[in-house]
């Protein structure tokens, strides 16, 4: 067996760049997407992906997306500002979801290559390489890499780590105003004290994901009739 060697994150650059597409576009390929999702760890709510396709032929590319970047590290008015850029300069992009229904049914990893499919299914291309944060995905038949902490390190998967962040936030927002009392606008569905603090005075919602602590451990108490 190979041995798995640790990454070294003193490697990591200042920023994403376009290192690994510029590779791929140098061997002649054109459509090459990145891909990331958002929202796995949450306790209520879909999971999201975001795919995005670069151009390969904008020389003044790394500039028009300057200070995109792993979406986790940045606030919500500069994911906001710099998903309207990518929208805007992207070849195409697209975004997918898998609900908590079928988190639920198929598991956390399925669904979230579920809602990766259904990203790069809003591409309308026939893609010829995936560049993917971390993730194999199984059922895609198209040559992918998958790269160690991938939306720090390459740009593509930086913008769409903003799109499915973005996106996710926005159901989540809508959310609040449909199941009041969990806090889902701002904690987005994860789970912060407050949220789990109302999950057990009010109990889950038909958006929370029963197969996740603590609301599995809630509905083991209180079994739905």
């Amino acid at each position: 067996m190979t041995p798995r060697h640790k990454f070294d994150l003193s490697s990591l650059p200042d920023h994403p760049d376009l290192s690994f597409e510029n590779k791929l576009w140098g061997e002649g390929l054109r459509f090459v997407a990145g891909v990331d999702e958002a929202g796995r760890g949450a306790l209520a709510g879909p999971v999201a992906a975001g795919a995005v396709v670069l151009p390969c032929d904008l020389p003044d590319l790394a500039n028009l997306l300057e200070g995109v970047n792993d979406s986790k590290v940045m606030t919500p008015a500069e994911r906001e500002a710099k998903a309207e850029i990518i929208r805007a300069v992207a070849f195409r992009w697209g975004v997918g979801f898998a609900t908590s229904a079928e988190i639920d049914r198929i598991g956390i990893l399925p669904a979230t290559c579920l809602a990766v499919s259904r990203a790069i299914l809003e591409l309308k291309l026939e893609l010829e390489h995936v560049l993917v944060d971390y993730l194999r995905l199984p059922d895609l038949d198209v040559p992918q890499t998958p790269l160690v902490k991938g939306d720090a390190r390459c740009l593509s998967i930086a913008a769409a780590s903003i799109l499915a962040k973005t996106a996710r936030d926005a159901v989540l927002v809508e959310m609040d105003g449909t199941y009041p009392g969990y806090y889902f606008a701002s904690n987005k569905g994860y789970g912060t004290q407050a949220h789990r603090q109302a999950i057990a005075q009010l109990g889950p919602c038909d958006q929370h994901r029963k197969t996740f602590s603590p609301v599995k451990d809630y509905y083991s108490l209180f079994p739905p009739e």
